[in-house]
């Protein structure tokens, strides 16, 4: 048997505090897909209150609820055209303040969706730039440029969208403004103190409301390098492997720290312990913790370990430079596996090398649901074993997949449109979730709309399938949730476990991976295995990626596992908590 030495100190220390966000399990809410109660085929919020029980005995802390404000609805809500209302389509600021209220009386915390980055051209204040001349005060809160009068048809700089063609589309006058997604989501000019007002304004609304906290978006976009120059890399050169994300003269700036730093004191206002969690597609890891270092967010969210290779090379890598980054700045590591931007697990993690992608761009060939499945249930298995605070998006508890084969008609995700359907963008992850395997549109709506077609597999994954089965994905979390807090693991200890050499534990992911293979066993570097220790005891975790099953010691019980299959043995693609008696 390998245990850690007693006499050295853990890879990661037990956290010193216990406010909790620290070890929060926090569920995604993408209100258009979640739960619809008037019939019209769009999610809205007292759809997401009448499912918030559901929530509570799933064994989560706190829901993140994706945009619900007035919008055009060009990017699904993402181009806010009023940040301190609600849109007809979800319902009305009572509906939001009813959903707070229930949310709380359940002992549930309330996250929403903030989006400073951008603002839909609907948007009052964009409005009024248009109709205000160039240069005028109020044109200074969007980034206009002049066009150049020897080549007006040339943009100002080569900035492309994330969404596909130029960042810069012109207005009526013939000024370019810059778009770091859809034209109709003109960026907002962060340089500018009237624009940091009144984002302070709207915190400050929304907290009096009683939100527990904000998700930021493109928390790594609102400061631009000065002067605008050329990007020296293409978008997809940027994102490629051991690049700087703040090559980029739009992407994470040093200035944007400035900005969390004023809105944290906006929020430590407030009592019960307010917070804000930065999507922030930074790298590397190192650049994301100056994110959470104290007085600015408490949680970003921890992309590298959603874009890792089902490898377990690159998952203790992933793990390990996770922790070293945040440890410094005292910080909890924020897992996360899904949301409503990136490919399912479910789908995601079946992929061959040559597809795999945490977003889906080209068409790809559907990998082998079963496949599939396996590796989404053990990848959720080892997620929430490890120390910190998580993220379950929506449907991830029941084990969907993808949706690759939408129609070209019903596709509504501005990426596909902007790329001509090249890339397909992200309507795949976002189609409404089933609850009842029988009724119309699978339990999400009464009257069986549904803004995107849900496929028939959905039926044998809906919610009443698999409550009270034994073994299924749902009763699997619900079991992992509670014993998670039952053991507390989200504030404990943390140690790399050789079970190679049974010399001890090893110091970290280099010696793991060095270590030879226990006989009868695959090799220990195709295994990623753990403890969590916290004054419930030691919580060993081992993840088999390797091709050969692992023999489960003697002194090892079992306190749940990935897989049913798992009695004597380990076998590929599942995970493992054990107890050593």
């Amino acid at each position: 048997m390998s245990q850690p030495s007693p006499t050295r100190s853990p890879f990661h220390p037990a956290a010193a505090t216990d406010e909790w966000w620290r070890s929060a399990v926090i569920y995604q809410v993408y209100p258009r897909s979640f739960a619809d109660a008037d019939g019209d085929g769009i999610g809205d919020l007292p759809g997401i209150a009448s499912k918030l029980p559901y929530l509570r005995e799933l064994g989560v802390d706190a829901v993140w609820i994706s945009p619900f404000y007035p919008s055009p609805q060009s990017d699904a809500g993402y181009d806010v055209a009023d940040y301190c209302d609600v849109d007809s389509l979800f319902g009305t600021l009572a509906d939001a303040d009813a959903l707070i209220f229930r949310a709380h009386d359940l002992g549930l915390r309330v996250i929403v969706d903030l989006v400073p980055n951008h603002t839909s051209d609907r948007h009052p204040w964009f409005r009024r730039a248009l109709v205000a001349e160039p240069g005028s005060p109020e044109r200074d809160w969007y980034m206009f440029r002049d066009a150049d009068p020897e080549d007006p048809e040339r943009p100002p700089n080569n900035w492309e969208s994330v969404f596909g063609g130029p960042a810069w589309s012109k207005s009526p006058d013939g000024q370019w403004y810059l778009h770091l997604f859809d034209s109709s989501q003109p960026d907002l000019n962060w340089e500018n103190p009237c624009v940091r007002e009144a984002f302070e304004g709207v915190l400050r609304f929304w907290l009096d409301r009683g939100v527990d906290g904000f998700r930021v978006d493109v928390a790594h976009g609102l400061v631009k390098a000065a002067g605008l120059p050329d990007a020296a890399q293409t978008t997809e050169e940027l994102q490629g492997e051991g690049m700087a994300t703040s090559a980029a003269p739009y992407w994470d700036q040093d200035g944007v720290h400035e900005i969390y730093l004023a809105w944290r004191k906006v929020l430590d206002e407030y009592p019960s312990d307010r917070v804000m969690v930065a999507e922030a597609w930074v790298e590397p890891y190192a650049r994301i913790a100056r994110y959470v270092r104290p007085g600015e967010f408490q949680q970003a969210f921890n992309f590298s370990f959603l874009d890792a290779a089902w490898d377990a090379s690159a998952l203790r890598e992933c793990i390990e430079e996770s922790f070293r980054a945040n440890d410094v700045v005292g910080a909890p590591t924020t897992w996360v596996l899904s949301n409503h931007d990136v490919i399912r697990p479910a789908t995601r993690l079946a992929l061959g090398p040559e597809h795999f992608a945490s977003q889906l761009g080209a068409p790809i060939p559907a990998p082998d649901p079963a496949l599939g499945a396996r590796r989404a249930r053990a990848a959720t298995t080892a997620m929430l074993a490890l120390p910190g605070s998580a993220y379950l998006y929506q449907g991830e508890e029941l084990g969907l997949f993808e949706v690759l084969d939408l129609p070209e008609e019903v596709r509504q995700d501005p990426t596909f449109h902007r790329t001509n359907g090249r890339r397909l963008g992200r309507d795949g992850c976002r189609v409404p979730i089933p609850w009842q395997a029988d009724a119309p549109a699978y339990g999400f709506s009464e009257s069986g709309a549904a803004w995107l077609p849900q496929p028939a597999r959905y039926g044998d994954l809906a919610v009443d399938r698999q409550e009270g089965r034994s073994g299924s994905h749902l009763e699997l979390v619900r079991t992992l949730l509670a014993m998670r807090r039952e053991r507390g693991l989200g504030t404990g200890s943390f140690d790399f476990v050789d079970l190679g050499t049974g010399s001890g534990a090893a110091a970290g992911a280099d010696a793991v991976a060095e270590s030879g293979g226990a006989a009868g066993s695959g090799a220990a570097a195709d295994i990623v295995a753990f403890d969590v220790t916290t004054a419930a005891g030691t919580t060993r975790v081992v993840l088999n990626l390797g091709a050969s099953a692992w023999p489960i010691p003697a002194d090892h019980r079992v306190l749940v596992a990935s897989d049913p299959t798992v009695t004597d043995s380990v076998p590929t693609d599942r995970v493992a908590w054990f107890a050593i008696d």
